[in-house]
């Protein structure tokens, strides 16, 4: 008979880590869940699905394809319904072929490829529901909600596993590392924090409070850098050293930065309400340059190596293309309304969300539109592809926040126009 290990003995070979608190922490609140169940899975250190592919948030797939001649194969209605006009949660792949999408309705779905809901998990009810996008480690789904709280749903039944109350609302997406889950939390004051939760118990191991006035950004983990990066609405980015999670430095812009951090070759990069993109040194937390746009950025970038190319939406319209060295221009294309959700890469194409309802692919060499699909609302989340078909979730329709005669808002998939 072989002996089945709890979760926690699992995890606890990757090195969970429960270290004190920082200077500046306020104390904690007290943990109210119950511990994951043991189910035998293997540990792993590092998660199946993080919001933007992976720590680094890049967000860039480069043998992703497309759909050549796209229609919506299907849509569930539904996921989201609220009038707030931060981004909505993104659909994330599970492997397999399922797709989990959050909305703001504070319900989590598990959908087929066929768009047959498998489960659907919800938060305690709260007015805005989910923004931020669930992380997937271990056979569990991370996700934080505007209680204020972070969850822990089994992926394979939806049952809850654990619920820690943190703060008063939290809209950023969580990532997974080693066994703790991080995530900036908002609080009402306004003031924030960053928070390392135990994976497995839903407890407190780490928690910074520096960050202030409701902190809705992403944060990334560079280890290669050794650097943890989330900004704030206060608009500065923090960082610290990572593992060893101490403060390290700050960067201030003359906005709030909202979106999701990203990272690459020892570097950060982010936009700003200051209508700037910035590329800052994850060491001292140098400029290294900034770029301005026409209007404010909450979009998050893409970073694509490999062709030394930034991608990142503005409030302006625009999807820019911009030199990963000098920041500069290389071509920007206008997506006709606001572009707040981030940009997804492929093999020849980037694909964006915009204000004015579509969801749009953008030949990455010329910045020409290849296609663009319609939902009823603003598209602010991020475009997932996943086995050569596009997913994206969209906002209600003006119509359904008005006087409910329009459509709430859902989540689409586009694939090929069948035989």
């Amino acid at each position: 008979m072989t002996e089945r290990l709890s979760r926690r003995d699992l995890l606890a070979t990757v090195g969970v880590a429960a270290t004190g608190g920082v200077a500046g922490c306020l104390s904690r609140v007290p943990f109210t869940g119950r511990s994951i169940d043991e189910d035998g899975l293997p540990a792993s250190t590092t998660a199946t699905t993080e919001f933007r592919g992976d720590l680094h948030r890049r967000g860039v797939y480069p043998d992703a394809t497309i759909p050549e001649d796209p229609t919506i194969e299907w849509a569930i209605r539904d996921v989201n319904t609220g009038d707030h006009t931060a981004a909505k949660a993104s659909p994330v792949a599970i492997p397999g072929g399922d797709v989990l999408i959050a909305g703001d309705t504070g319900e989590i779905r598990r959908v087929t490829p066929d768009g047959e809901v498998r489960w659907t998990a919800a938060v305690d009810p709260t007015s805005r529901g989910i923004h931020g996008t669930p992380a997937i480690a271990n056979g569990t789904v991370y996700v934080g909600a505007y209680d204020g709280a972070l969850y822990a749903f089994d992926l394979d039944s939806g049952d809850r596993f654990w619920r820690q109350k943190l703060g008063d609302a939290i809209g950023s997406s969580p990532g997974y590392h080693d066994g703790v889950v991080y995530i900036a939390v908002e609080y009402a004051v306004p003031s924030g924090a960053m928070f390392g939760v135990d994976a497995v118990t839903g407890e407190v191991v780490w928690d910074d409070h520096r960050p202030t006035d409701h902190p809705h950004s992403t944060a990334a983990i560079d280890l290669d850098a050794g650097r943890l990066v989330v900004g704030s609405n206060d608009g500065d980015l923090y960082a610290w050293t990572y593992p060893a999670r101490t403060f390290d430095w700050r960067f201030s812009t003359d906005g709030a930065i909202k979106g999701p951090i990203a990272t690459v070759d020892g570097s950060a990069i982010f936009g700003s309400w200051d209508e700037r993109v910035y590329r800052v040194d994850l060491t001292d937390g140098a400029e290294v340059w900034s770029v301005d746009t026409g209007g404010m950025v909450m979009s998050g970038p893409a970073i694509e190596p490999a062709t030394e190319t930034v991608y990142v939406g503005s409030h302006d319209g625009n999807l820019y293309a911009l030199d990963l060295a000098t920041g500069d221009e290389r071509w920007r294309f206008d997506a006709q309304g606001r572009i707040i959700g981030c940009p997804t890469v492929t093999a020849e194409h980037v694909l964006v969300g915009s204000y004015d309802r579509h969801c749009y692919a953008v030949d990455k060499k010329r910045g020409e539109e290849t296609w663009r699909v319609q939902g009823v609302g603003r598209v602010s989340s991020t475009p997932l592809v996943a086995d050569g078909a596009v997913y994206f979730a969209d906002r209600a329709s003006p119509a359904f926040l008005d006087d409910g005669s329009g459509r709430s808002g859902g989540l689409y998939k586009v694939g090929p126009i069948a035989d």
